[in-house]
């Protein structure tokens, strides 16, 4: 199955991607206002019913508009150098994503804004402490990310968090696949291209701490609830990692591709908030 969340001059809303056609969920009585809500409890519900629209008719938001937690991995993948013991970690806001063909935005700030291609992982069945060895069956779903981020502020201080929650700075989507079309993880291959022109591909068996690995982590400390995002991390050639730098620009169209589980499309707009004399 393919959820969306959508926008909609009379509302949000979310439903069943079928093709270019949405099976609207949300107006039911019987189920939860969110995509969020119905995660928590979805082997309760019949999804067979619901008005049907045109996907071209809506606004595309992040699969989960209103995540509880996300949590980001630094970088996550065998590129030839040592293998932490543990990763780093960060978290993003809820206002620092946005959804498939909405831009992302650069922030008025900065000129070294960058972007990362990255799988998200969605909480479906809540959990602390989860087992290693069951963490597959607490994953709802998939997506692709962009982890955009604004390199200088995250330079600041030892601490990312500046660089990584500018508003609306990352695109997220453009919807959650279920774990049934994804039989082997391993196989799948991330792609980011940056006006047609790929920029970074690996492999996701390259990667360092996997989905379960992250899961059985982070819970250990945190516990986990449905609509909660991990989003996995990013391999080399993002724009700080390239000589000479290949920052982002108004205008640049950035995609984040990872076959049987999308293709996500984002253009990139200045931020018109003005300067803060702090920064001038």
């Amino acid at each position: 199955m393919e959820f969306v969340s959508f926008e909609t001059g009379q509302g949000t809303g979310y439903g069943l991607l079928q093709g270019t056609r949405i099976r609207r969920l949300d107006q039911s009585c019987n189920r939860p206002a969110t995509l969020k809500g119905l995660l928590a409890e979805l082997d309760r519900h019949d999804l067979s019913d619901g008005p049907d629209l045109d996907l071209d008719a809506v606004t595309l938001l992040p699969p989960i508009p209103d995540p509880g937690k996300v949590f980001c991995v630094a970088s996550n993948f065998r590129e030839g150098k040592p293998a932490p013991d543990y990763p780093l970690l960060f978290t993003r806001c809820a206002e620092a994503q946005t959804g498939h063909r909405s831009p992302i935005l650069m922030p008025a700030v900065s000129d070294s804004f960058d972007f990362e291609g990255e799988l998200a992982v969605v909480i479906g069945q809540p959990g602390h402490k989860i087992e290693r060895s069951r963490a597959w069956h607490h994953i709802a779903g998939y997506a692709c990310f962009n982890d955009g981020s604004v390199r200088d502020w995250q330079k600041h201080s030892s601490q990312f968090t500046p660089g990584k929650n500018f508003y609306r700075s990352a695109g997220f989507g453009p919807s959650l696949v279920t774990p049934d079309a994804v039989p082997d993880f391993t196989a799948l291959t991330l792609t980011t291209r940056v006006n047609g022109e790929v920029k970074q591909q690996i492999g996701m068996a390259d990667m360092i701490f996997d989905p379960a690995w992250l899961i059985a982590y982070i819970s250990t400390f945190c516990p986990l609830n449905a609509g909660d995002v991990i989003v996995t991390g990013t391999p080399g050639g993002f724009g700080a990692t390239r000589e000479p730098k290949e920052f982002l620009s108004v205008g640049d169209v950035v995609e984040v591709e990872i076959p049987s589980v999308g293709h996500l499309i984002n253009p990139v707009t200045r931020d018109h908030d003005l300067r803060s004399e702090l920064f001038s």
